[in-house]
């Protein structure tokens, strides 16, 4: 990491230097940001949270979360793309759900946070 891109001088240079190596490669650190400006849209929130309850159908989420069927596919495909949730065909329905343990972790932490700060 170059200095000379910085204004200051650190207070706690050893503190700096342990720290430093530790760091994730800047390529990590920005899939981590996609990954929560993903999880930061309020209607893909609602849809997460539809999903951590049951595994569910386009159409039984447009009803729940009041919307058409169009605005729910579109923001399922943003979810999927990103990995959050996986779609299995069943017939002529397509069924949604947490793509795996970490969301329902991811998804059950920020919530509890929030609950508690409440």
């Amino acid at each position: 990491m170059d200095n000379k891109r910085t204004d200051c001088e650190a207070i706690n240079i050893e503190l700096v230097n342990e720290i430093r190596p530790k760091m994730p490669e800047v390529k990590l650190l920005d899939d981590l940001s996609e990954f929560f400006k993903v999880m930061g849209d309020g209607t893909r929130i609602k849809l997460l949270w539809a999903l951590e309850q049951s595994e569910m159908c386009v159409g039984d989420l447009a009803v729940l979360l009041n919307m058409t069927k169009s605005a729910v596919s579109h923001q399922l495909k943003v979810l999927k793309t990103a990995k959050l949730v996986r779609a299995k065909k069943a017939g002529k329905n397509v069924y949604y759900s947490l793509d795996d343990h970490h969301i329902h972790m991811i998804f059950d932490k920020a919530l509890e946070h929030i609950c508690e700060r409440n």
